[in-house]
């Protein structure tokens, strides 16, 4: 009877190749699915997490602690591209409220008000999110008016009109537990 090795115990006979040797093949098929699992799993863990996107809106006053901040999904629902021009003229918007150029806003001709996008200036990379309240620009070639302070944030305000990509945001409901109580750091 021939001593006993290693490999007697780890691997039947029945994984045996000619001659008593161990098919490298044969020794590694039970483990392949385990190991492809773990392969996937640890892949996975290595993505990069998504992050959440926030309301730009202001915070809520000091006695109301039920009011939460509007969060976005990072995947935009839709992206376009053109010219942004920005303006400051006082003047009523189509949404009934009052245009205040220190406000995180913009007009789109299209989009439903109060949408809520993110504007990208394409020379420079910065970006800034605001809400639809007005219709316009009613300039060819352009998709987008910005409120002073927001193209102030992408800094086009010197160049006037900038290319730009703008990315709809979809509105991730919460539902706040109504056991919790909820606490807002700033």
């Amino acid at each position: 009877m021939p001593p006993a090795t290693p490999e007697m115990f780890f691997f039947p006979k029945s994984l045996a190749g000619f001659n008593g040797r161990v098919n490298r093949m044969n020794r590694i098929r039970p483990f392949l699915p385990i190991f492809l699992m773990l392969s996937v799993l640890w892949i996975s863990g290595c993505a990069v997490p998504r992050q959440l996107i926030t309301d730009p809106a202001p915070a809520p006053s000091a006695g109301d602690s039920a009011a939460l901040p509007a969060i976005y999904a990072p995947k935009p629902v839709s992206v376009l591209l053109g010219k942004a021009s920005f303006y400051w003229q006082p003047q009523k918007t189509a949404s009934g409220e009052r245009f205040n150029p220190r406000q995180m806003t913009a007009a789109h001709k299209s989009l439903p008000m109060h949408s809520v996008v993110r504007v990208i200036n394409l020379r420079n990379g910065k970006s800034v999110i605001v809400r639809i309240n007005d219709r316009g620009p009613y300039v060819r070639g352009r998709i987008i008016d910005l409120s002073k302070v927001a193209a102030e944030k992408i800094e086009m305000t010197k160049a006037g009109v900038v290319p730009v990509k703008v990315e709809v945001l979809k509105k991730i409901e919460v539902i706040k537990k109504p056991n919790r109580k909820v606490k807002l750091t700033h």
